[in-house]
């Protein structure tokens, strides 16, 4: 997936992480935690090493070190490491996507604007560095999906979460007259696949950016949605 967000999710997995490692106590004392929160530290240190070094740097040994506990612990609660993996994965690209496109109960977005102003706060995100990480881990997930069963429903998982995330902004804006679309779920997954697309070269070529690759994604929502050129782009303010 491309590079999404404000920069928050990747950090909120770190910072998760790291307030798991502080409370973890050495790899000699063990502190007794609720098994629920103790999960959770673990799939958050996991959701770290996946975004940082890679998902194939996911063990339960690295884990355990990110934690400061005994491999051991982790392996009672995932005694097998694609378990571990899969969790990790959908953990942080979850926050990417709450973060890009919370879901809330009176509607898409963060409650602070029409479907097209969350669009446009979509996009002028997931045109940024900072979520590059985010982008190298659903390309990694995609890569591993082929050989590990489990991680492929993970993924598959999300990027149907994802289509239907923007599917309620596009159906929203729709119903409300500024957008013009005969399909929204059909748009939804051709601007998903227009971000996935550019997005496959961040491994290779992401310090050389043209501005027709970085604003893709941007220029196919609109067409898709009847809008014109440059209707998506940044409010004045993010300019």
């Amino acid at each position: 997936m491309t590079s999404r967000g404000s920069g928050t999710s990747s950090d909120a997995a770190s910072a998760a992480a790291s307030g798991a490692a502080s409370g973890a106590g050495g790899p000699g004392r063990r502190v007794r935690k609720d098994p629920a929160e103790r999960r959770h530290e673990i799939v958050a240190a996991a959701a770290r090493v996946g975004l940082t070094e890679g998902l194939e740097c996911i063990t339960l040994r690295r884990v355990a070190d990110e934690l400061g506990v005994r491999p051991g612990l982790v392996g009672h609660y995932f005694p097998a490491a694609d378990a571990l993996v899969a969790e990790a994965f959908t953990a942080a690209t979850m926050a990417d996507l709450d973060t890009l496109l919370p879901e809330r109960p009176d509607g898409p977005g963060d409650g602070d604007g029409t479907p097209r102003a969350v669009l446009q706060r979509f996009f002028t995100l997931t045109s940024s560095t900072e979520f590059d990480d985010v982008s190298r881990l659903w390309l990694n997930a995609r890569h591993l999906s082929r050989y590990r069963p489990g991680l492929r429903e993970h993924v598959v998982a999300q990027e149907m979460l994802w289509c239907r995330r923007i599917e309620k902004v596009v159906a929203a804006g729709t119903e409300a007259g500024d957008f013009s679309c005969a399909d929204p779920w059909e748009a939804a997954l051709r601007i998903l696949v227009a971000i996935d697309g550019a997005s496959a070269y961040i491994n290779t070529s992401a310090d050389r950016r043209a501005t027709v690759i970085t604003h893709l994604a941007r220029s196919v929502a609109e067409a898709e949605l009847g809008l014109a050129a440059g209707a998506l782009g940044p409010p004045p303010e993010s300019v």
